[in-house]
């Protein structure tokens, strides 16, 4: 199986099922805007950077796996995710930026390379520490694990905001699996 073949779909149902929740916290509370702003804890980003740094790593991850640069909106993101706690924005606005990402995330899984799952990657962090991975290890041990943190953290969030969620909201995308004549109360 092609890694982004894992990446992809794995994407684009989170960051869907993301939208949604940000959709329920709109419906369910007057004051839902002010959700952008609030943190799970003191040193921790705000729900509007978590939005935006998962939306970051989607396209990080597809795009080291293609090989190719980051595309300019990766940088639009970051600057946005840093300046949320003074800049967090709207749910409207958090929304679009998911659409947006979804769409580049459709394109960058076509014709991504298969095959050399031990071809090295590099990864580089902000503050100057590098991991050398394989590709594969890359996928399975920082795409994936980054990505879930920053919408998990984002869950969180709304759920302590005050935003009626449950398990259903977040595995919402296993629901096409279901037995047909197996769904409680069906």
């Amino acid at each position: 199986m092609n890694l982004a073949d894992i990446l992809a779909p794995t994407y684009i149902q989170m960051l869907g099922a993301m939208s949604a929740w940000l959709g329920k916290a709109a419906e369910q509370l007057p004051e839902a805007d002010s959700l952008m702003s609030k943190r799970l804890a003191n040193d921790m980003f705000p729900l509007a950077t978590q939005v935006r740094f998962s939306c970051v790593q989607a396209l990080e991850g597809l795009c080291r796996l293609r090989g190719e640069d980051f595309p300019p909106l990766v940088d639009e993101l970051l600057n946005e995710g840093r300046n949320a706690g003074e800049q967090p924005g709207t749910i409207v606005e958090a929304r679009a930026r998911i659409e947006q990402v979804l769409a580049e995330v459709r394109k960058l899984a076509e014709d991504v390379p298969v095959g050399d799952d031990d071809r090295p990657i590099e990864h580089a962090l902000p503050m100057g520490l590098v991991f050398d991975l394989s590709a594969e290890q890359y996928t399975r041990d920082w795409a994936l694990a980054q990505f879930y943190f920053h919408v998990m953290i984002a869950y969180a969030i709304l759920r302590a905001g005050g935003v009626d969620l449950g398990k259903a909201d977040y595995v919402a995308h296993m629901f096409q699996y279901v037995r047909p004549g197996t769904m409680p109360g069906a």
